[in-house]
This record gives C-alpha cells, sequence and structure tokens, in this order.
C-alpha cells in the first residue's frame, strides 16, 4: 500500500497540524510504503519571503522527526527537489475543468478570509494532484477540509486515464474523523492562516499566555455548563491530556463551580506534559543538521526514482516522449 501526504512550511507547525496529519502519517509508517513531504510549492501561495520559507523548510523537517516521523519507515524529502511535480502539474492541468476549481471549498474560505486571490492558490488542487499520482500513491490521510482535493485528484486522474488510456493510479482519502478539525484559540478551525494556532514546539511563557487566551463564553464560574463538551479547552485537553483529566474537567463545568482559567491551567500542562519527550528530541536533531540535510537528501533521491518512472508514463501516454 502506497502512503502520501505533505505538510505546508508556511509558518510554525501547530496542534491542527500535528492531530490533523502527522500523528496519523506517523501511525501510517508502520502499516505500508509512505512518502512523506515538506510541501514548500505549496507554501508559495501564501508566503513570500524567500528566507522564511527556507528557515521554515528546516523547521518542518525537525518537528516532524521530531514527533517520530522515522527516515528508515518511510521516504522524507522536499518537494521541491522533485521538478516532476511541477512537470506533471501541467499535464494535469489541461485537463482540469475551471468549474471544478471553482467549486472547491478551500479557495473560497481563503479569499472570504481575506487571503490575496493569485493563480496559484486557485489552482492549488491541480499541484495537489500531481504530488499524489505522480508516486502512485493508494491512500492519501488527510483532514476532513481536504477531503475535496483528493476527489478532485480522483476527478482528474479518471479524466486522465479515460483520455490516454490506463495511466494513473486512481487513490482514495483517509480520515481520522475524531481529530479532523482541531478547534483554534478563537473557537474556529485551527489554521496559519487565521493566526489562532498553538504551535508545537515554543517557549514556554509565550504558549502559556496563549493557551490562556482561549476564548470563552460570558458564564460565571458558579453556572452549570450543560455543553461543556463543546469548550474549546475541553476539546483540545480530550487530544493532549488523559482521558481521566479531560472527563473529570468536563463534568466540573457541568456542575458549575470550576472556572475557566483553571481549566485552561489543566491544558496548558497537558499540552507541556504531552510534548516534552518530543522537545528534548528535536534539540537533539538542531545540533545534528547534517543528519536532517542527509535525511533530505537521501528521500528526495528515492522519491525520484518512482517520481521518474511515473512521470515518462504519463508523457507517453499523452504523446510528449
Amino acid at each position: 500500500m502506497r502512503i502520501l501526504s505533505g505538510i505546508q512550511p508556511s509558518g510554525a507547525l501547530h496542534l491542527g497540524n500535528y492531530f490533523g496529519m502527522m500523528r496519523p502519517a506517523i501511525d501510517l509508517q508502520e502499516q505500508g510504503d509512505a512518502y512523506y513531504f515538506i510541501a514548500n510549492y505549496h507554501s508559495m501561495t501564501s508566503l513570500f519571503d524567500a528566507e522564511k520559507r527556507r528557515q521554515n523548510v528546516v523547521d518542518v523537517a525537525l518537528d516532524f522527526m521530531a514527533c517520530g516521523l522515522d527516515p528508515e519507515r518511510c521516504v522524507f524529502f522536499k518537494q521541491s527537489d522533485i521538478p516532476e511535480h511541477t512537470e506533471l502539474t501541467w499535464m494535469l492541468t489541461t485537463l482540469t475543468p475551471m468549474g471544478l476549481l471553482e467549486r472547491c471549498h478551500s479557495y473560497k474560505d481563503k479569499i472570504a478570509k481575506g487571503l490575496s486571490p493569485n493563480h496559484g492558490l486557485f489552482a492549488y488542487p491541480v499541484l495537489m494532484a500531481a504530488d499524489i499520482l505522480i508516486y502512485d500513491s493508494q491512500v492519501v490521510p488527510v483532514g476532513k477540509d481536504q477531503k475535496q482535493h483528493v476527489e478532485v485528484t480522483r476527478d482528474v486522474a479518471i479524466k486522465f486515464n479515460q483520455t490516454y488510456g490506463d495511466t494513473f493510479v486512481v487513490p482514495e482519502p483517509r480520515i481520522r474523523e475524531e481529530t479532523a478539525v482541531v478547534p483554534g484559540i478563537d473557537g474556529q478551525k485551527m489554521s496559519k492562516s487565521y493566526e489562532n494556532t498553538i504551535e508545537l514546539f515554543g517557549a514556554e511563557k509565550p504558549l502559556r499566555k496563549k493557551i490562556m487566551s482561549l476564548v470563552m463564553d460570558s458564564r460565571g464560574m458558579d453556572e452549570p455548563k450543560p455543553d461543556a463538551d463543546r469548550n474549546i479547552a475541553v476539546q483540545l485537553l480530550k487530544l493532549v491530556g488523559s482521558t481521566e483529566v479531560a472527563s473529570a474537567c468536563e463534568e466540573r463545568l457541568r456542575a458549575g463551580g470550576y472556572g475557566y482559567g483553571d481549566l485552561k491551567k489543566a491544558l496548558f500542562e497537558a499540552y507541556w506534559t504531552y510534548f516534552e519527550p518530543m522537545r528534548q528530541k528535536r534539540e537533539e536533531l538542531a545540533a545534528n543538521m547534517d543528519y536532517v540535510y542527509e535525511v533530505l537528501a537521501k528521500g528526495a533521491q528515492k522519491a525520484r526514482e518512482v517520481a521518474t518512472v511515473v512521470n515518462q508514463r504519463a508523457k507517453r501516454a499523452c504523446g510528449l516522449d
């Protein structure tokens, strides 16, 4: 089973990245032939600082490996090291209907949030389709919000196969419904675009301050809160804390007499404890950057061996050989 997933270096990785993509990907590296990449081409739709992009790529590599990605069990590489991604994108673009892209929720949501509309943002799903198809990927673990993009990939692959003959594997999305959407500090989906994230690896004081700034309602401490399961802090605590602690906090909110400040403190302590071993691992990796760069270089070599074969197959199919 070939598994493919990518993550953008457009900013500091956060809890939404970890539970929505990283942890599922780390679990899946034991179940199949896993290819994971740093999607630095994709970051160009929203990040326009070259030096920041370079640093973000390094940070993503450190974060992912610190969280458990094992380069001995998967192929880990940087997207821009594989030129076949962009070459295949053009081949797919010529068969992608405009209406298909116009219906993509992600583009419309980002424009509604104030992002400047550019062609890269609009055509993002075509590059994503190329990312997936260039490795004959069978399974694509994605967040719920990315499911539509995998469906676009399927539509484009089927159309290419119908037009030029059987060329591409048609992939399937895999979604962990229980952690498909992680709430941000304002209650919306946690996203760098919304500036509402809780970073995985940051200094203790700013992160504590951010968690203490979680948006709560105006009900007093003594008021019972029968909807406690919908509280942002409770939802996050269920991810980073023990089931017992999360359940106890939820029940205390329902009964009344439990303040939001105490709840947020419990969340911070659970978060800080959860990521402690990963912080230590990250420090060790950051002290040995030659190893990190070697992992990415070897991963790119392995990835390109596959990408070259699939790209040549596509070129032959559509008469570009």
